[in-house]
């Protein structure tokens, strides 16, 4: 674990509250909506939780994308749990990982190993404390895995939950995940169908409805979606 990410975990592990605290600016371990199954230290308020975190900092940070349940990691989550056999036995990547929800419902599944991946170190330090709260041993990684020309993991089952979200984003995600898709593994993509989803490279395995129960920017979002990326067909040779 670098310095970092300790840093982050104890921070972290000072500022979760009781369920029903009053406090906006803290975290609360709480049920998912989608996965009720798993409980996640989220933001009370993530906007005062990001703006404290600044405060503190006396900086800009990064949007504090793990400090929410974000719908496509729902549903991947839910996924998994739902297709237990989809993890069992296999060495799991949660590639961009915010809270850890989707490789924490592989590891509930099953999974021989599951490593959290993402570039932040509160989102590392955040999914180290869920899979704590939730009787998962996972690894966490804070190395950009985008970078380069290899996928730089030997996962054989990469989970990614909303992470095409920008262009800029999908312009780096979607060649690490064909990347992975051609050495073997299984790519699983969970996505409410924002803008940037390559949708036409995709198979749609399951959908699911929320009812509104989604939060933060979600809540506006009534269906997700849970697709796999197929490696490329070879070119037909005559």
């Amino acid at each position: 674990m670098t310095a970092l990410i300790e840093s982050a975990l104890e921070d972290l592990q000072r500022k979760t509250l009781p369920p029903q605290h009053p406090a906006l600016d803290r975290l609360c371990l709480s049920p998912v909506p989608l996965v009720p199954e798993i409980r996640l230290h989220l933001a009370v308020d993530a906007v005062v939780w990001w703006a404290r975190m600044e405060a503190e900092a006396k900086d800009v940070l990064p949007v504090p994308y793990w400090a929410s349940a974000w719908a496509g990691g729902q549903a991947v989550a839910r996924y998994v749990l739902d297709n237990p056999a989809t993890a069992r036995g296999r060495h799991v990547l949660d590639l961009a990982a915010g809270s850890g929800l989707a490789g924490i419902a592989a590891g509930l599944a099953g999974a021989a190993t599951v490593t959290v991946n993402d570039t932040d170190p509160y989102a590392v330090a955040a999914a180290l404390l869920n899979g704590q709260a939730n009787g998962v041993d996972v690894t966490g990684s804070q190395e950009d895995l985008l970078v380069g020309d290899d996928d730089g993991s030997p996962a054989d089952l990469v989970l990614a939950g909303d992470v095409f979200y920008s262009a800029e984003m999908a312009t780096r995600v979607l060649p690490f995940l064909h990347r992975a898709a051609r050495r073997g593994a299984t790519v699983l993509v969970g996505d409410p169908g924002r803008d940037f989803l390559p949708a036409d490279q995709l198979v749609r395995l399951a959908g699911y409805d929320t009812d509104g129960e989604l939060t933060f920017s979600d809540a506006q979002l009534r269906r997700i979606d849970v697709y796999r990326l197929d490696p490329p067909a070879a070119p037909h040779r005559r």
